[in-house]
C-alpha cells in the first residue's frame, strides 16, 4: 500500500468489501457489502466524478481556469468540487429541494455554488435542476456540464475500477450484484465488467415508486403516469440516461420510501456501518428479492454513501414521524421528550403569581409545576391563572401557593403514548414524565401529543 499520496484525489477506490452478518441474515446466500463511504469525498460518486473531469480534460473540452456546471443530488457534487480543488476549477451546482440539507452545506463547504431547483417539475421544465444546469453552461463563460447522466465516462469509471476490485475481492466467486439505479453508471459500469467475467452472474437494480425504470425495462413502454415525487434520495428517475443499459440490469426491484428509510436506520443499528439512504433501498430490495439467491452464492450490495448526509431526514426522529414512516401507536413518553431542550422549569409555591405570568409568558407555557424544594407539590395553568387575575388584579403581588391547582400525576417515560392521552382531561392539563435513570423530569400537554400524531 502507498505510504504517501500526492494528492486527495489519489486516495479514491479500492474500499473495503464488509461482510453483513445481522440485517441479512434470512439470505442463505453470503452477502458482501462494498463500502464506498471509504472514498475520500465518503461516495461512490468521487470515482466518476474524477473519470468525467480527466476524459474532459484529455479532449480539450476543460481547460485552466474553466467552471464546471452539474446538476446533482450532491454526492457527484462532492466529488466534483473535490477535484476541482486540486486541479483549480470553479464549480456550480444545481440541485433539488428534496436533496438533504447537509448535501448542499457540504458542497458549499468546498467553495462551489448551489442552486436549489424544485423537484416536482418535469425534467424539460426550465425550472428543473436539469434544466437550469443547461442553461447555465450556455450563459457562464468558459464552462463545462459533467452531466453525468449522459456523460458515459460515469459508467466507464466503474467499469476500469469497482467491477475489478470486487472480482479480485472475491477471488471471482460473485453470483449477484445488487445496487440502486440512478444514473446507471455504477450498475452498469460493475456489472458490465462483472458479466464479462462470469456470465451466469445476475444484476438486480433497485428502483423507488415514482421512478421510470422498473417498467420500462418489463415493457419497453416510457409511462409519464409511473412518475410522482418520491423521497427516496440517490435512486430512480424520471427520464431515461443514457448510462443505463437495460441489457445489462436482469431485473428492477421497487422499494417503497418507508421501507428505504427504515432500513438506512437498521443498517446502521445492527451493523455499525453508517450509510446514507440508497445504502437502505438496496438492502431492502436485497431482502424482497432473498428467494432468489442460494446458499454457496455470493451477493455484493454497493453501499454508496455516508449517513452524515442524512441526520436531518432518515437518521432524525421527529422528520421520520412527519413523514409518518414511525407507527405511531407504538409511540412512549420517551418518544414524546426526546425533542425537548433541558429540564423541567417550574415555580416555586413562594415565587409570586406576577413572576409565574412573565416565567410562562417567556416560555410559552401554558401550564407550569409548582415545587416545594425540589418537589413538585402542585400546579398552574393559564386558564385558571387568568381568571384570578381578572377577579382581582391585585393577586399577582401574593405567592403562586395561595391559587395553585393540584399537582400534575407523574408516569415512568415507558409509559405508552395510549395512557399519557387518558390521563390529560379538562382538569388535568397535563403529565410529568419522570426518567429514573438519569434523574430528569419532563412535562407533556396535549399538544405534544398531536404533534407528534399529526
Amino acid at each position: 500500500m502507498k505510504k504517501i499520496y500526492n494528492n486527495i484525489l489519489e486516495t479514491i477506490g479500492n474500499t473495503p468489501l464488509v461482510k453483513l452478518n445481522s440485517i441479512t441474515k434470512d439470505v442463505k446466500a453470503t452477502v458482501l457489502a462494498k463500502v464506498e463511504t471509504f472514498n475520500p469525498g465518503n461516495s461512490i460518486k468521487d470515482r466518476m466524478a474524477l473519470k468525467m473531469i480527466e476524459d474532459a480534460e484529455k479532449k480539450g473540452l476543460l481547460k485552466p481556469g474553466y467552471t464546471i456546471i452539474e446538476g446533482t443530488s450532491g454526492n457527484t457534487g462532492m466529488g466534483l468540487a473535490m477535484a476541482a480543488i486540486v486541479k483549480g476549477y470553479k464549480c456550480i451546482f444545481t440541485t433539488t429541494d428534496k436533496q438533504s440539507k447537509e448535501k448542499a452545506d457540504a458542497l458549499r463547504a468546498f467553495g462551489a455554488e448551489v442552486i436549489i431547483c424544485p423537484t416536482d417539475v418535469e425534467p424539460e421544465d426550465p425550472r428543473s435542476y436539469y434544466s437550469v444546469s443547461s442553461r447555465l453552461v450556455k450563459e457562464v463563460p468558459n464552462s463545462w456540464k459533467a452531466n453525468q447522466y449522459d456523460n458515459l465516462s460515469n459508467s466507464q469509471a466503474h467499469y476500469e475500477s469497482t467491477g475489478p476490485e470486487i472480482w479480485e475481492q472475491t477471488s471471482g466467486k460473485v453470483d449477484h450484484l445488487v445496487v440502486g439505479v440512478g444514473t446507471g453508471g455504477t450498475i452498469c459500469g460493475t456489472g458490465k465488467f462483472l458479466k464479462e467475467k462470469n456470465q451466469k452472474l445476475k444484476v438486480w437494480g433497485i428502483d423507488t415508486y415514482g421512478s421510470v425504470f422498473k417498467k420500462y425495462k418489463e415493457t419497453g413502454i416510457f409511462d409519464k403516469n409511473e412518475i410522482y415525487p418520491y423521497i427516496t434520495e440517490g435512486i430512480g428517475e424520471d427520464f431515461l440516461p443514457k448510462n443505463v443499459d437495460f441489457n445489462i440490469i436482469d431485473h428492477f426491484e421497487k422499494v417503497t420510501d418507508k421501507d428505504a428509510a427504515m432500513m438506512t436506520r437498521e443498517i446502521v443499528r445492527q451493523e455499525g456501518i453508517f450509510v446514507g439512504n440508497s445504502a437502505g433501498s438496496a438492502i431492502a430490495g436485497l431482502l424482497q428479492l432473498k428467494n432468489n439467491f442460494k446458499a454457496g452464492e455470493t451477493v455484493v450490495i454497493i453501499f454508496h454513501d455516508h449517513g452524515t448526509r442524512y441526520l436531518g431526514k432518515m437518521f432524525n426522529d421527529e422528520w421520520m414521524r412527519s413523514k409518518g414512516f414511525f407507527d405511531k401507536k407504538g409511540l412512549t413518553a420517551k418518544d414524546l421528550v426526546a425533542f425537548q431542550k433541558g429540564k423541567l422549569i417550574s415555580l416555586d409555591v413562594k415565587d409570586s403569581i406576577d413572576r409565574a405570568v412573565k416565567i410562562m409568558n417567556e416560555n410559552d407555557f401554558s401550564q407550569v409545576a409548582v415545587t416545594n424544594e425540589g418537589r413538585v407539590v402542585g400546579s398552574l395553568n393559564e386558564q385558571h391563572l387568568y381568571s384570578q387575575i381578572v377577579k382581582n388584579p391585585d393577586v399577582k403581588s401574593k405567592s403562586v401557593e395561595t391559587i395553585m391547582q393540584p399537582a400534575f400525576p407523574y408516569v415512568d417515560i415507558s409509559a405508552p403514548i395510549d395512557s399519557l392521552s387518558g390521563m390529560l382531561t379538562t382538569e388535568n392539563t397535563a403529565v410529568l414524565v419522570r426518567d429514573f435513570k438519569t434523574d430528569e423530569t419532563f412535562i407533556i400537554t396535549r399538544s405534544d401529543i398531536i404533534r407528534a400524531l399529526c
